[in-house]
């Protein structure tokens, strides 16, 4: 079906519950939260998902793609074993989560578009004009996203060093 290997299922229904768990966080949190249920979910199904792929990705970027998620998914859930880090570990560690979720999406969007439905899918090849506007959109809710966060960090950081708050 959709022209998906065993190996392949393996890869897309072991990365999938990636996809609802983050979507919860962002949603509730404003951002990915290792140390939660869902942030432990995430990071199983992230890891399946990078890790599995060394197994039958044909493409250069597809090596690129995995290694940079399981790079950015292992620095964002161990960053706080650097409090060397002082006030930036909660900006490396949101910020390295979020780009692992658009390095999720980027692919997921893409195969997405360029199978379903099967048989006239809606993108036809990496050039379909569709492709590119959904990749745009991902790359724009990343940027939006990630400086909507950094401002709410600052925001909450500065409130609990007001003292009138206590």
């Amino acid at each position: 079906m959709f022209g998906i290997s065993p190996l392949g299922w393996v890869h897309t229904l072991g990365s999938l519950p990636a996809i609802p768990a983050a979507a919860y966080m962002f949603a509730r949190h404003g951002r990915i939260v290792p140390r939660s249920i869902p942030g432990k979910v995430y990071f199983v199904a992230m890891a399946i998902g990078a890790s599995s792929l060394f197994l039958f990705a044909h493409a250069p970027v597809s090596y690129g793609i995995s290694i940079a998620t399981l790079l950015l998914l292992l620095a964002g859930y161990n960053v706080w074993r650097f409090p060397r880090l002082g006030r930036a570990l909660p900006y490396v560690e949101t910020i390295c989560l979020s780009l692992t979720a658009f390095l999720l999406m980027l692919p997921t969007v893409s195969e997405t578009l360029r199978r379903v439905p099967e048989g006239h899918p809606i993108a036809t090849d990496l050039q379909s004009p569709i492709l590119l506007g959904a990749q745009a959109l991902l790359l724009v809710l990343l940027i939006v996203g990630v400086s909507a966060q950094v401002v709410f960090l600052r925001r909450q950081g500065r409130a609990l060093k007001r003292p009138d708050l206590f």
